[in-house]
């Protein structure tokens, strides 16, 4: 009976579990609830992404109502508006959406992997060996057309992400990212550079290139979609695969590796997707910036810090961005329009000072 007993003192230093722990069932039960409202929130999304995509079908130069746009999906009817939706727009809007949703995908990723919520695909160099890759094909190899130059742009991002990789392996684990922000920032320097002196004496390289750069969906073509689309695919079930690594990395490199985390395949990973995704979107559309910055950061701040909803609901959030940018240069300046890439610059700049502002007033 002693043994049973209990004195004030014992309470103090042996709290009661029960209190601790809650009701049986609480933590089953909450994690439900959140699973569910990330489902019904993911609904939401989708039905969004196709309602922006009937809307992008319809808005042009010519405009077409959302019911003759519906019919001529279901039916092609050999009309104009027939061949305007399914020919014209049906590439573009779709390019779009895969674009969107690589790009956002991989600024979650590499913000977890560089623990930096300020950085975005760019800054692995990607866009700029892209843009390299692109004006040596049209100078050198007098490559004209999307259809040419895409596989150029495509191994210039990743051949430039490689060397960043290369340069930053050897980096200890604490410094890793540190390294790998200043070696992306000296080579897209580097790689800006020596675009620039081969636009400025070759002409005819810089009437092509200055289309490509400016990052727009317009007369890409369906050979753009196809040629991008199986490496989005492959980039983004690695990204997807990575998610409980991604936040024991996310604990730091001590601490992912104390949890028996493989701190160095979980980085190469997500550096190989972050490549096929940013290669493949940046081949096919052009540099587009901020889809990565933004959109992780609106996510972060309606989901939390956990990264597997995140790189979940990075897909529609990313199509949704792109599809709202594309729209717009389309309705602000009928008959013309503006490029997405210059679209998705006005939002990103004015969201990029407000997040460094807002991180400047955490920190004080």
């Amino acid at each position: 009976m002693k043994a049973e007993q209990t004195s004030p003192a014992d309470d103090g230093r042996r709290p009661d579990r029960r209190r601790t722990v809650g009701p049986p069932g609480t933590r089953p039960r909450a994690r439900g609830l959140r699973r569910g409202k990330h489902l019904a929130a993911l609904i939401v999304c989708l039905a969004l992404v196709i309602l922006l995509v009937l809307i992008s079908l319809g808005v042009g130069a010519r405009g077409i109502p959302l019911g003759t746009v519906g019919r001529v999906l279901l039916h092609d009817d050999g009309s104009p508006e027939a061949i305007i939706v399914r020919q014209l727009r049906m590439p573009r809007t779709a390019l779009a959406v895969v674009v969107g949703a690589a790009l956002a995908l991989a600024g979650v990723v590499m913000q977890a992997i560089t623990r930096n919520p300020l950085a975005e695909p760019g800054i692995v160099g990607v866009n700029a060996g892209a843009s390299f890759a692109v004006v040596i094909a049209i100078a050198a190899f007098h490559v004209t057309g999307v259809s040419g130059y895409i596989w150029f742009a495509f191994a210039g991002a990743v051949l430039a992400a490689l060397i960043v990789y290369t340069l930053t392996s050897g980096a200890t684990r604490g410094h890793h990212h540190t390294r790998l922000v200043l070696a992306g920032a000296a080579l897209s320097a580097s790689l800006g550079a020596c675009t620039g002196i081969i636009t400025m004496f070759n002409t005819t390289a810089f009437d092509s290139y200055r289309f490509w750069v400016v990052g727009a969906l317009e007369n890409r073509g369906t050979e753009a979609l196809t040629a991008a689309a199986p490496f989005v695919v492959a980039g983004t079930l690695i990204a997807l695969a990575l998610g409980p690594s991604l936040n024991a990395l996310a604990l730091g490199d001590e601490t992912g590796a104390a949890l028996g985390l493989r701190v160095a395949w979980v980085r190469a990973a997500g550096f190989l997707s972050i490549m096929l995704l940013c290669g493949a979107a940046t081949a096919a559309a052009g540099p587009i910036a901020f889809v990565g910055l933004v959109v992780p950061h609106v996510l972060r701040l309606v989901l939390g810090p956990d990264l597997r909803p995140l790189l979940l609901f990075a897909l529609p959030g990313g199509a949704i961005l792109l599809l709202v940018s594309d729209i717009a240069g389309r309705v602000i300046a009928p008959p013309g329009e503006i490029e997405v890439g210059i679209v998705t610059a006005f939002v990103g700049a004015p969201a990029l000072l407000w997040l460094v502002v807002r991180r400047k007033g955490v920190a004080a």
